[in-house]
């Protein structure tokens, strides 16, 4: 038994997506799709139910399928399949399919129709492309319940976490050697009480007009941004600015050990830069915290900087309408948690012992996730290779090859 091997344009029709505004319409009936999901509704449609969605512009390696008639915008394909192909065949090879081979832009992603229409894949009689449809759904489904119950380990984990650093910013994890260490009683103090007796202690990155592109090096001093920051690892980033820019923003240098806090989207993190972390500034998108040593540990201070109870201080002023930000006044407002260095040093400690564990199973969780992607493009390789649960007398003569 042979499997043929077709383009897509004799398959398949692709039809392109048309701009939205003249059939925007809150009340409609038919969904409007981009790239990334609904955008919105219509009251007319341009393709059918049954068609995959694969980004033109933009996001264009994540097809999406819709099982009901929409409305495609001119960012994205609508990819319908003909008489000779399963609809959901033609999606799970559109999941398998890297459309990024096929992208010849040098700035945002995209893709052209001539290029979609050349592509080839295996076209097994419908009665076989239902059997591989239900053998990936079936795998999948299997991936997906052993995901969710991954999901709610994290998400457990999260308010195990939670749960320690709310217990040690109210002194529950240290009370019982408050009596026979001398540890004082706590109080609350605003973050210029704890800075360093510098005036660049508490300082907010250059405007952006200072950091334009054409200021940035090959090698140099390094532009510490939100990367770092959201990542936890002051290593990676690739940005840098000469000796010259750097003196000129000096008032934005960084040292070891000061906090960076990240202020734009994903607002809150917070990075402690270690003793061998590279000589640079910090971008528009961070603040940078110099902390008196003799009051405030920067690890202290990162803990309690990143606990629900001081996010759900600042959440509602910060959550703007597009992004979250968060500012120097926002932060300035804010109580801190003071007791003397000795107290915080074993606050830490209690801190992580327990968080320790966590972190653990926190990255065996994560690989496990990894894993399961992995799988799912492993199964779909199988899939269109003709090699998935079930014995063939014949074999794979190329990637989307003839089966013999």
């Amino acid at each position: 038994m042979r499997f043929a091997i077709k383009k897509w344009a004799d398959v398949l029709q692709i039809i392109s997506g048309r701009n939205q505004k003249e059939v925007l319409d809150p009340t409609g009936s038919y969904p409007i799709y981009g790239s990334g999901g609904i955008m919105g509704y219509a009251n007319q449609y341009l393709c059918e139910a049954g068609t995959t969605i694969v980004g033109r512009k933009g996001t264009i390696d994540n097809p999406i399928f819709v099982n009901e008639r929409f409305w495609n915008v001119d960012t994205a394909f609508g990819v319908s399949p003909g008489e000779q192909l399963n609809p959901r065949y033609l999606y799970f090879f559109c999941r398998h399919f890297n459309f990024k081979q096929l992208d010849k832009s040098t700035t945002i992603p995209s893709l052209a129709k001539r290029d979609l229409l050349s592509i080839e894949m295996p076209v097994p009689p419908l009665v076989e492309q239902k059997r591989i449809v239900e053998k990936i759904e079936e795998l999948f489904s299997e991936l997906d319940n052993g995901v969710e119950t991954l999901e709610k380990t994290k998400q457990q984990l999260a308010v195990y976490r939670q749960s320690v650093l709310k217990a040690a910013f109210e002194g529950r994890l240290t009370r019982p050697y408050r009596e026979t260490k001398g540890f004082e009683k706590w109080e609350m103090v605003p973050i210029t009480a704890v800075i360093a007796k510098n005036k660049n202690a508490l300082k907010a990155g250059p405007f952006g007009s200072a950091l334009k592109k054409d200021c940035y090096v090959s090698s140099g001093y390094k532009v510490y941004g939100q990367e770092q920051v959201i990542a936890g690892d002051e290593t990676i980033g690739n940005y840098y600015i000469n000796k010259k820019k750097y003196e000129e923003l000096s008032s934005c240098a960084v040292a070891p050990g000061d906090v960076l806090i990240s202020l734009v989207g994903t607002v809150g993190k917070v990075l402690v830069l270690s003793d061998t972390c590279l000589p640079g500034i910090i971008n528009p998108r961070l603040i940078k915290v110099t902390l008196d040593a003799t009051k405030m540990l920067p690890l202290f201070f990162k803990y309690y900087f990143e606990s629900a109870y001081l996010k759900s201080l600042y959440k509602e002023k910060a959550h703007g309408a597009t992004m979250d930000v968060l500012n120097m006044g926002m932060i300035k407002e804010l109580p801190f948690p003071f007791c003397n260095v000795k107290e915080q040093r074993q606050v830490i400690a209690e801190i992580e012992s327990r968080l320790s564990v966590c972190d653990s199973i926190e990255k065996t969780v994560d690989a496990a996730l990894q894993q399961a992607a992995s799988m799912r493009q492993s199964i779909l390789k199988k899939a269109f290779e003709g090699a998935l649960g079930k014995k063939r007398r014949h074999h794979v003569t190329n990637n989307y090859g003839a089966h013999e």
